[in-house]
């Protein structure tokens, strides 16, 4: 292991007078190499008759050769420190004073007939000869740089990945004598690059061969190198690794990394962000760009998970005005701090209203007069809304629809409502209101000015109170880790690529669609346990409760009668969202269904308030 403070122990700069003298010394050795590579020449050209060679004129030659040599070098700066040891340029530079000098002592050859200087062959010979002589010094000099600072006492370390990250990655590793990181071996699932070496570190095989290859050198680490590689071969290449004792290290997606260049300090410990969002992402940044610059942008629930990212990704595009609107004046505060530097909540940019307020939203929306809205705010969390069915319909079904209103009322020209994959077959009180929802923002389209659209995408990595908050929770505890069902699946996305692909939907989206993110392939929940179970290097049981109440086996993100359509992005998919007419659901209370017993408000309330309004009553 490197001992602490490893990274600070530099190697100390060669001194100017041995930067000269290591000049010196390489003008020297192709001089000689000159003078070698025409005795060799001529020996050659008159097949080992060494009295044919006439030493005279041979060292004459050999002095023409050596001063154009080191003339040319000069002018090209070969021995002034310019190029890199054994690198391409140097070489090139190199390659080009060996043939200066070998076509000016042919001229003199020719200018010099009798008696010839060399035979008219020499120069071209020796030049070859000369030049590969100098390359092979040069690439020696580069190997025994290059063993002097392999780090001796740093983790013998796989690599995954044999593209040029992998290869910037085991140069950075070997260059480095501080380097945690000793690279023993290199795997890659392309059959093509079986037998690639990458500076003498040996391709070792498949994902397949990653326990083999452990067993072979010794090594304890394996650092996962394609930056864009997705979760599901992350989640396949850390699970072989673990299961044989391995550590695993990650360089972060091409948009996490430090620079375009991959060194070792860009390795980083693996998390759920590697194994189960990894994507790479492709928007249309001038078109998003075209649509954001210079509007006014009102973002509700700004203080949530969502509505903080999506305020963070559309300040980057310079909107006019950049508006924020939530209920919670901390998660105001914060998301201000996190933008700014300052958390002023006097400024006019922010607005603490209720969506259930329609007065204060109206009122909200004629002082900031916003051109395009994201609606953000909603209760989302399945189980307790199953208990609570009125708080889902005063928010997402009244809220939104007090917004709609408000959005319509001062001429909006894009409204996006953010809905989730449980609107889908709705079975749960969530999913219901929801999709109560996205068929009210629909019914909008119809009637107020501008484009009136929802998204819709699955759970998010890292939002507040997802299931991964439960688990770190439960981890933390000593556990156990609770799992409804060992096959229950969900959708994952990160937070960053679910707003990357939501503001893109924006642009493209058209007036009463719901727009579906692709969110990949989905996980089994039970993976995602056992994953932050290992990431904490814990020994703790799953133990399995069954679904509750509103819960499906597995989500989906299509109704039965919605098709998969992506006409615009191959990321994201259209389809038609049948309008609910506003009118039809302002005069329904809660209170009128409710039966008089407690235990049974959740199911009765349910199938009531949104049996009529839901495409599956």
């Amino acid at each position: 292991m490197v001992q602490p403070g490893a990274w600070k122990r530099l190697p100390s700069r060669p001194s100017v007078d041995s930067l000269q003298l290591r000049r010196l010394a390489m003008l020297t050795a192709d001089v000689v190499i000159w003078f070698l590579a025409l005795e060799g020449a001529s020996i050659a050209r008159y097949e080992g008759n060494l009295g044919l060679i006439h030493q005279g004129s041979l060292l004459i030659a050999f002095a023409v050769a050596g001063g154009l040599h080191a003339v040319a070098g000069g002018i090209l700066r070969v021995y002034h420190g310019r190029y890199q040891i054994g690198s391409v340029d140097e070489l090139t530079a190199v390659a080009m004073a060996t043939a200066i000098a070998s076509v000016g002592l042919f001229g003199v050859a020719v200018i010099v007939p009798t008696p010839r200087l060399v035979p008219l062959s020499v120069p071209l010979i020796a030049a070859i000869v000369g030049f590969v002589l100098m390359l092979g010094v040069r690439l020696a000099v580069r190997r025994a740089r290059e063993l002097a600072t392999v780090p001796r006492d740093a983790e013998p370390t796989l690599v995954f990945g044999a593209g040029d990250a992998g290869h910037q990655l085991i140069r950075s590793m070997l260059r480095d004598p501080a380097s945690p990181y000793l690279p023993v071996g290199l795997l890659d699932d392309n059959p093509a690059k079986r037998h690639s070496r990458v500076s003498g570190v040996r391709m070792l095989g498949t994902r397949k061969s990653i326990a083999t290859a452990a067993v072979r050198t010794g090594a304890t680490t394996l650092v996962f190198a394609i930056p864009s590689a997705e979760g599901d071969v992350v989640r396949e290449v850390s699970r072989l690794a673990s299961d044989v004792g391995l550590t695993v290290k990650v360089l972060p997606g091409i948009a996490g990394l430090l620079s375009t260049r991959v060194g070792i300090r860009d390795v980083r410990d693996i998390d759920l962000e590697d194994v189960l969002g990894r994507r790479q992402i492709d928007t249309d940044i001038g078109q998003i760009a075209a649509h954001l610059y210079g509007r006014r942008v009102l973002v509700t629930g700004a203080g949530g998970s969502i509505g903080a990212e999506l305020c963070r990704q559309i300040n980057e595009f310079s909107p006019g005005h950049l508006m924020m609107l939530d209920r919670d004046e901390s998660a105001l505060h914060a998301v201000q701090l996190s933008l700014y530097g300052t958390g002023d909540l006097d400024t006019p940019e922010v607005a603490l209203a209720d969506i259930r307020d329609l007065g204060a939203i109206r009122e909200v929306f004629r002082r900031l007069k916003p051109e395009v809205v994201f609606h953000a705010a909603a209760l989302k969390h399945v189980n307790i809304l199953e208990s609570h069915p009125e708080e889902a319909w005063k928010t997402n079904v009244i809220g939104t629809r007090n917004v709609l209103e408000a959005a319509a009322m001062v001429g909006v020209t894009c409204f996006v409502n953010i809905s989730t994959d449980k609107a889908a077959n709705p079975v749960n009180v969530l999913g219901r209101s929801k999709r109560v929802a996205e068929r009210l923002t629909a019914d909008f389209s119809r009637h107020a000015e501008g484009t009136y659209l929802s998204v819709r995408f699955g759970n998010v990595l890292g939002s507040r109170g997802s299931v991964l908050t439960t688990f770190a929770a439960q981890i933390g505890a000593g556990g156990p880790v609770t799992v409804t069902d060992p096959d229950v699946t969900r959708y994952f996305m990160t937070i960053s690529e679910a707003v990357q692909l939501l503001i893109q939907a924006a642009v493209i989206g058209r007036d009463g669609e719901a727009l579906v993110l692709d969110m990949g392939e989905p996980v089994r929940i039970s993976d995602v346990a056992r994953q932050l179970i290992d990431m904490h290097h814990r020994s703790l049981d799953i133990v399995y409760t069954g679904l509750r109440p509103g819960e499906k086996m597995h989500e989906e993100l299509f109704g039965d009668d919605e098709a998969d359509n992506r006409p615009i992005h191959h990321l994201i998919s259209h389809v038609q969202v049948p309008p609910l007419d506003r009118d039809s659901v302002g005069d329904w209370r809660i209170v009128r269904v409710l039966p008089d017993q407690p235990e049974d408000r959740s199911k009765t309330a349910h199938a009531a308030l949104f049996g009529a309004a839901s495409d599956r009553s």
